[in-house]
This record gives C-alpha cells, sequence and structure tokens, in this order.
C-alpha cells in the first residue's frame, strides 16, 4: 500500500498534512471471494478492533492459526498494518 499527499498550501504546514492510504487495486469486493471463510471471519473480527488473541478465543482457534490467516490476507492484498486491514475489512463490506 502507498499513501498519497499534498503538497501544502501558502500558509499550511507540512507536519498538518496526513498520508491518505489507498488500497491496492486487487482489493475489491469482488476480491472478497479469494478469502477462505475463516479468512474473512478472522479479517472482521480484528477490523472490530479485537486482539489476536481475542479472535482465536472467539473462533475456538489458536492464536498461531489467526496470525497465520492474517499472513494470508496481507499476502493476498499486499497489506501490511492492521489500520490497512481495517480499511480492506470496510472495503470488502465485511
Amino acid at each position: 500500500m502507498r499513501a498519497e499527499t499534498t503538497e501544502p498550501t501558502a500558509g499550511e504546514h507540512p507536519m498538518n498534512l496526513i498520508a491518505t492510504p489507498t488500497l491496492n487495486e486487487a482489493a475489491t469486493p469482488t476480491e472478497a471471494a479469494t478469502l477462505a471463510p475463516r479468512e474473512r471471519e478472522t479479517l472482521s473480527h480484528i477490523a472490530a478492533g479485537q486482539t489476536y488473541c481475542q479472535t482465536a478465543r472467539d473462533m475456538g482457534l489458536s492464536r498461531h492459526t489467526v496470525d497465520a490467516y492474517l499472513r494470508r490476507i496481507r499476502a493476498k492484498f499486499q497489506v501490511n498494518t492492521t489500520a490497512e486491514l481495517t480499511r480492506l475489512a470496510i472495503t470488502l463490506g465485511l
């Protein structure tokens, strides 16, 4: 994922600019079909603000399995952070 920034206008301090992340082109709602059902469920839990351990408990999995699902999602959609995962979940309608 890359961040788009704009140049400051006259009188605007450069530190006030916020980078707006853009999703990879592959991250479209139609691409949600490439997620396994458990990957979709895991992503929705993380996007709701749950920790890996909370997600694992709710899904009846180990934390390591949740981590594996999220690694696969990150690789499929080329995202790195939890914020990017959350934005992906919103984009996919989860």
